[in-house]
Order: C-alpha cells, then structure tokens, then sequence
C-alpha cells in the first residue's frame, strides 16, 4: 500500500519537481554538490547505474563529463523527463527499486548512484545486495539518505530503533502533496551495506555550498549547524 502511495506522489510532483530540479536550494546546493564530490574526478568511459534517477538530473551532470549513464526510476513521468531532458543519449527506464535488477548481468557497472531515494525501501538488504552484484570488483555505491537523527527529530519518534513508516506533506513543489517513506536508525543505515558486500570508503555530513547563502539564508544557516543529509561512498568487497 505505501509503494502505491509514494508513486502516486511522486507521480504527483514530477513536473513541478523537474522544473525545479535544476535550483532548489537542497538538490542543487546541498545534496548534488556534496553527493558528486564522491565521485572519481575523471568520469569518462566509466558506466554509472543512476538507481531512482526521478529526472535525470544526475544523469545529465555524469553524461556532460563523459559516464555512460543508465538509469531507472518507479515512476513513469519521471522517466519520461528523463529521457527528454537527456536528449535520449542514455537508457531510462521504468524500474522498481526494491525488486531485482534482471535485466543486468553481475559486474556491468563502475558505480552505481541512488540519491534520495532509499528512503522509500522499508528493507535494504535485497537492494545493496543487487547492486553489488552488478558492480565490477572494486566498484563503488553512492548514495544519499536523509540523516537519521534529523529525520528522529523532525518526526518527533519515540522508536529510534525501528524501521518506522512515516509520511509528511511536502509543500515545496506547487500544490500540497502527502510523501510516504521510513525512517530508520544509523545502524540500520549502515549493518546493510556491511553485511551485503561493501565496506564504507566514506561517509559525508554535508554542508551546504556558499552559494546557497545568497538563494536561502535560513536554511544555509541550519544546514551549518546541523545536517539534514548524509552522503556515502561504499565500496565492493
């Protein structure tokens, strides 16, 4: 029932969420910047896996410094955004994170991506484990999550150790939209890429990017003090 409930949601959002992709302040001056600088410095030739791509955003940045990109999201319209904001130079398609990537042989990718998304995965450790499976032997996962203390706080959870449904309305992006998700505790954020195949290379509390002072002050003020993010480069065993 919640998978149904986050699609329509974001079903909801995509063209609003596009339109706005390129400048949020928390997409374009805290979670690309900072996800990104994990990165290699030279991108060319090497296949990226851009898990729950929403847009293409991601994929538009990799693409321009050279990666050969494929990505897949839940959602058909952001599929369809991706694949117009690409030009079609890559595969997009529609996918469902928490199922198995069949499509895929085991070690096509050098890095697989997934920012922002893993949130909507009640249960990890199927996922990590595909996409360690298709990583080449030494490749890496980066991922983006939302930090695990910000989202205890800002859920007001008396359940820090459970993986817990949550759900709140996002008002950012035009009109009212209800977003269903789990929060979970650090280590659950962690023992799933431990036990699955990876080990944690390095792991970012980010902070916003100076040019986010001009565009939102507020928020570049409480990024500073307190992380609302968490960012993690792990790799393949």
């Amino acid at each position: 029932m919640i998978r149904e409930k986050i699609l329509s949601a974001y079903e909801d959002l995509s063209e609003k969420y596009n339109e706005m992709i390129d400048y949020k302040p928390h997409n374009a001056y805290y979670d690309r910047p900072n996800t990104l600088s994990l990165f290699p410095e030279k991108l060319e030739g090497l296949k990226v896996l851009d898990a729950a791509c929403g847009p293409g955003k991601y994929a538009e940045i990799l693409i321009s410094k050279g990666a050969r990109v494929t990505g897949f999201d839940f959602s058909p319209k952001m599929i369809a955004l991706a694949q117009k904001r690409n030009n079609n130079q890559s595969d997009f398609f529609v996918h469902d994170l928490t199922r198995p990537l069949e499509m895929f042989a085991d070690g096509v990718f050098d890095i697989v991506l997934c920012a922002l998304a893993l949130e909507y995965v009640e249960d990890w450790s199927a996922t990590i484990r595909e996409f360690n499976r298709v990583l080449l032997p030494g490749g890496a996962l980066v991922i983006s999550i939302t930090h695990p203390f910000f989202d205890y706080n800002f859920f007001n959870s008396d359940k820090y150790f459970e993986v817990e449904p949550v759900k709140c309305t996002w008002k950012g992006f035009g009109m009212p939209v209800e977003v269903n998700s789990y929060r979970r505790s650090l280590t659950d954020c962690i023992a799933p890429l431990n036990d699955n195949g990876f080990y944690i290379d390095k792991l970012l509390e980010p902070r916003p990017v100076s040019a986010m002072k001009k565009v939102d002050p507020r928020h570049f003020e409480e990024l500073n003090q307190f992380p609302s993010f968490l960012c993690l480069r792990a790799c393949k065993k």
